[in-house]
């Protein structure tokens, strides 16, 4: 599969998330400190999540997005302790593989309909179990994928359904350094001082 493509050939469309029942959120670990040890894969949604989920236009129609600089430092900061990143989203625009490219994150797949699929192609390409993989997601498409990750989590703002799955919901908002929180999270496990 090349980098930056569209997934149809893995998508099945996205599930319908059935209303999900009061719980305690975020969702608990017995061990977290042993499974984000253990993280080998990063995955991050982009709107919502890498940005803050705003649509902007320009007068001749051109879409803009904003990303905060220091996820962008903490998706580096993975990559330096050899963890594999990828951004997975429904979008499919050139600013997302911009962004992709300008971070050195291998995987970029845009038009993912069903992101599960896509952290299953990635399992097998590297051998990595879901087990230790993290996304960090923030809207209903995301739900199936933060539950069959090792370990999930969401920015602030993110939509209810997902915050009742996630293991971590960040104090910061989405495009506001909600990435970078979670990853710093994940660093002070994985490099505790």
């Amino acid at each position: 599969m090349r980098k930056n493509q569209s997934i149809a050939s893995l998508s099945k469309g996205v599930k319908t998330v059935k209303s999900l029942k009061k719980k305690d959120s975020p969702r608990s670990l017995s061990k977290p400190k042993k499974v984000l040890k253990a993280l080998r894969l990063f995955a991050t949604d982009v709107d919502g999540v890498l940005t803050d989920a705003g649509m902007y236009y320009g007068e001749s129609g051109e879409e803009l997005k904003k990303f905060h600089t220091r996820d962008g430092m903490g998706i580096k900061l993975l990559q330096a302790q050899g963890l594999i990143t990828a951004i997975i989203t429904m979008e499919n625009t050139k600013i997302v593989a911009r962004r992709g490219k300008k971070l050195g994150i291998p995987e970029v797949f845009q038009g993912a309909k069903d992101k599960v699929a896509v952290l299953g192609h990635l399992s097998e390409k590297y051998k990595i179990p879901f087990a230790q993989m993290a996304y960090i997601g923030d809207d209903v498409n995301d739900v199936e994928a933060l539950k069959t990750v090792g370990y999930a989590a969401a920015p602030a703002d993110c939509v209810e359904q997902v915050r009742q799955v996630v293991h971590y919901v960040c104090k910061k908002n989405g495009g506001e350094g909600a990435v970078r929180e979670f990853i710093d999270t994940i660093l002070a496990v994985k490099n505790p001082l």
